[in-house]
């Protein structure tokens, strides 16, 4: 049987509380750390997890730390900055970045720990939120073989699928490319509900005819779903998490001087929604902000 290894969840936001009450369904130990927002962490408490007060205390009381954070800054505090997980440096520690990240950032971090004797991982995951709640995410990993076949275990207790991608950094870099191509093919189908809307076309034909077709996609469906339903609910993620992570993809393409065209022009949309004060808007609402922008009701 596998080593059944005890588990730190440091961010148990909409993700990290799905992932955190699979692995609690599984009897794996998991200790959580108080997050700004206390219903996802009282409720992983009520389930059986404990609570930690700082990263440091989360890592001396476990074997794999998972990190599900907004950002490669607020992963470099909670790895590097003070009671952060370096200062609980152990035999076997192993942590695991689980966050939408930069790959320099992910690297950066990778080297100071391990200066340490602490080994990381990075295990961004695709899907929503409601997977993470059925255990049925995509986890996608980086760094040394022998530490993701030690983490695999728990990365099933939540996932569907598990998938080595490389080095450290290599995972992290493809879930940036995968969200450049997910939040701008959002952005297209927000500008084309728009359009349709102005000249008359019904949205519900045009979810028929794009279903019918080549274009066809979840995406299509998640988008169409609110333009046509008023039904948010299939893509929970904030706008201005999607200019993060088309930032950061940004900054990968710039490293390696290419151009990116449709990167710049997705940013751009979710700059200006976010300075419309949509930030916190889930993207399925973007097709209103477009509308809003464009002055069509």
């Amino acid at each position: 049987m596998s080593e059944r290894l005890r588990i730190g969840v440091i961010g148990a936001g909409l993700m990290g509380h799905g992932m955190a009450k699979n692995l609690l369904l599984k009897e794996f130990p998991v200790t959580v750390m108080a997050n700004r927002n206390r219903g996802p962490v009282d409720d992983l408490i009520a389930r059986g997890a404990v609570e930690a007060a700082s990263p440091k205390a989360v890592a001396e009381v476990s074997d794999l730390v998972l990190t599900v954070l907004p950002n490669s800054q607020i992963v470099e505090r909670v790895a590097l900055g003070p009671n952060g997980l370096i200062e609980a440096a152990h035999d076997g520690l192993l942590i695991a970045d689980c966050t939408t990240a930069e790959p320099e950032s992910t690297k950066r971090v990778g080297a100071a720990l391990a200066k340490r004797g602490i080994r990381m991982i990075d295990s961004p995951l695709t899907m929503t939120p409601k997977e993470a709640q059925n255990g049925t995410l995509n986890t996608l990993v980086g760094g040394a073989l022998e530490d993701l076949e030690r983490a695999r275990p728990t990365f099933e207790a939540y996932s569907r699928n598990v998938f080595h991608i490389g080095p450290l950094g290599a995972a992290h870099a493809l879930k940036l490319i995968n969200n450049f191509l997910s939040m701008t093919t959002a952005g297209m189908l927000a500008e084309a509900v728009t359009t349709a809307r102005a000249a008359g076309v019904d949205l519900a034909a045009l979810r028929e005819v794009l279903s019918a077709g080549a274009v066809n996609s979840g995406m299509v469906q998640k988008m169409l779903a609110y333009a046509v339903d008023g039904d948010p609910t299939g893509l929970q993620f904030a706008m201005a998490n999607a200019r993060k992570d088309i930032g950061y993809y940004a900054n990968i393409a710039a490293a390696h001087g290419l151009p990116s065209p449709f990167g710049t022009a997705s940013h751009q949309i979710y700059t200006l929604a976010c300075a419309a004060g949509h930030g916190e808007t889930h993207v399925p609402l973007l097709s209103d902000v477009m509308a809003e922008l464009g002055g069509v009701k």
